[in-house]
């Protein structure tokens, strides 16, 4: 019988076993400690107009993305008052959550090879959306290519933020981590 503490996540094990020797090999490392790997992946979803007006969207927000992540995700409110979108100070926009280890690979496993291949006229994910320190941003215009997210129950549909933090200290190192992962790119 598998006890708790002997579960590894496919990609943890994946990223052991041969993304890690493959990225040595490939960029020419000195050590292990040098090669980059997966830090965190942030998820955000941004309620916007439709929170203001209704305060209870955000907490619906939440909700939603605390079922994608499998962890609780925490609302975010405004930091100041901005007279012309009718916000006020401390008032809910949307929710986020931060995701680590095993958590953050059972996350990038269901989107790689669940949620995206799910998105409606898919060709992959831009290559060029990197940040310059080897941090991959991306959106999903609908939430609810997740499966958790059963679709008759939905209220709204949601737009998704997902940033993938690496320790990796260029764009050409991060984009061959995440190709080793199998990340669909386009380009």
């Amino acid at each position: 019988m598998l006890d708790a503490t002997d579960y590894t996540p496919r990609l943890r094990s994946l990223y052991r076993e041969t993304i890690k020797p493959a990225m040595k090999e490939e960029f020419g490392y000195a050590n292990d400690l040098m090669i980059p790997r997966l830090d965190k992946i942030v998820l955000n979803i941004g309620a916007g107009a439709e929170s203001v007006r209704d305060s209870k969207k955000a907490k619906s927000a939440q909700e939603d993305l605390t079922r994608i992540a499998g962890q609780q995700a925490v609302v975010t409110r405004a930091k100041r008052s901005i007279a012309g979108f009718r916000v006020r100070e401390d008032m809910p926009l949307g929710a986020k959550v931060t995701l680590r280890s095993d958590r953050m690979y059972e996350f990038l496993d269901r989107l790689i090879t669940v949620a995206l291949p799910r998105v409606r006229d898919f060709r992959g994910v831009k290559g060029t959306a990197f940040d310059g320190r080897g941090n991959y941003a991306m959106g999903i215009k609908e939430h609810i290519v997740f499966p958790e997210i059963d679709y008759d129950k939905v209220d709204e549909v949601w737009g998704m933020d997902i940033i993938i933090c690496t320790t990796a200290k260029t764009d050409a190192e991060a984009k061959a981590l995440l190709k080793h992962f199998n990340m669909p790119f386009n380009s």
